[in-house]
């Protein structure tokens, strides 16, 4: 089983969202699993143009010559897909839309109707499964409403979303004793999505793990 990680952070290997790509690809390792986890804004990836020539003139070929070429050859060959972005102004990152843009050549230009809801057919049936994991600095959850609907349309499999993100670097030895143990949940979870396509319900409570209360993590952040 292949995990590849599309990692839309601008700080790439610095960021708090990898540090539970990290955990989460660790706990898929374990279990015998391959794994990539790569960083979009190293690579060099141009805007889509709009001018749908990977559907009419070259179907499947973008007309850019960029690492998408690559990406997308990586992209089909997963059996997980993971999206993974903190929360910027609601959303993914611009790294991780503009990856998400450039997906255009695995449509085709037809449409099917589900039940009213319309969309392209993809030009090769999806075998892939796929999750996101996602982190936001503020507490609360309603500061991943956006993700949670732009990414249900790809039907993920699983969702982590961690609030209170600025904690997992804490160096505070009682938050870090939280961190860790949420973590190790967070690689639990890797674990089992590799050897059983699902996880439990004791791994979904570590998962959801409460870091801080948010008076508490306001205060801790200074704002």
């Amino acid at each position: 089983m292949k995990f590849i990680v599309f990692n839309g952070s601008p700080a790439a290997a610095r960021s708090h969202t990898n540090v539970i790509v990290q955990a989460f690809l660790s706990g898929a390792k374990r279990a015998g699993a391959e794994s990539e986890n790569i960083f979009l804004i190293e690579k060099n990836i141009g805007h889509c143009k709009g001018c749908f020539s990977c559907w009419f003139k070259t179907p499947g070929k973008c007309v850019l010559q960029d690492d998408m070429q690559r990406l997308l050859e990586k992209y089909n060959s997963a059996d997980v897909v993971c999206f993974a972005s903190p929360v910027y102004t609601w959303n993914m990152t611009a790294a991780l839309k503009n990856f998400v843009d450039r997906l255009a050549p695995l449509k085709n230009p037809l449409i099917i109707n589900n039940n009213d809801n319309f969309d392209l057919a993809d030009s090769v049936s999806k075998t892939q499964q796929f999750m996101v994991i996602s982190n936001c600095g503020f507490p609360g959850n309603n500061n991943f409403d956006t993700m949670k609907v732009v990414f249900a349309s790809c039907n993920p499999v699983l969702e982590i979303y961690r609030n209170c993100g600025k904690l997992l670097k804490s160096k505070d030895e009682k938050i870090k004793s939280d961190v860790d143990d949420y973590l190790r949940a967070v690689e639990q979870a890797g674990y089992e999505m590799a050897t059983q396509n699902r996880i439990s319900e004791e791994t979904e409570a570590g998962i959801q793990k409460e870091l801080m209360s948010i008076p508490e993590y306001v205060r801790y952040i200074g704002m």
